[in-house]
């Protein structure tokens, strides 16, 4: 026969789960755990803002570093959007798909291929671009700018003790 529980014994109370900005998820939090708060919102707010675009995050990414630093590799190009390799190679597969970028053989290295945005890529990025900055807007908004500079600095010295996007992509 099984175990039957035992008479008396009190079952006990799940523990609240604070709500956000309250406990551990508030300002008494660890900054890891913040850190790690905010980006999750962060990512929230843009996949919403750049889906009637059909655009995800890491493609607004990609498209951000194809745009700014043409002719980097695939290989710079993760490096650069913090996500790995095996990601970019879909995602570009993706925007190609989509028209956004296109893709040719390297001029002296047969096995490269050197992407490019195409005007549609740039049209659609500067929409999202829009969006986006829209977003920053909102998250900057009251701080004065000798602030957000300070939030900058921080933000880039985290990166740069840990790593930075170097050591996410490898």
């Amino acid at each position: 026969m099984g175990k039957s529980p035992r008479p008396n014994m009190a079952t006990p109370a799940a523990p609240a789960i604070p709500g956000l900005g309250e406990g551990k998820r508030g300002e008494a939090g660890h900054v890891g755990y913040l850190l790690r708060q905010a980006n999750a919102a962060l990512r929230l707010r843009m996949e919403r803002a750049l889906s009637d675009y059909g655009v995800t995050s890491p493609q607004f990414i990609v498209l951000t570093m194809l745009v700014a630093y043409p002719g980097v590799s695939n290989a710079d190009v993760a490096r650069l959007a913090m996500l790995t390799p095996q990601t970019v190679s879909v995602i570009v597969a993706n925007l190609e798909r989509s028209g956004a970028i296109e893709r040719r053989p390297h001029a002296v290295h047969g096995r490269i291929q050197h992407i490019d945005v195409t005007p549609s890529g740039k049209a659609l990025l500067k929409s999202c671009r829009e969006r986006v900055r829209e977003i920053e807007q909102q998250l900057l908004s009251g701080l004065a700018p000798d602030e957000e500079t300070v939030i900058r600095r921080w933000l880039v010295r985290v990166a740069l003790e840990g790593g930075g996007a170097d050591a996410v992509a490898e």
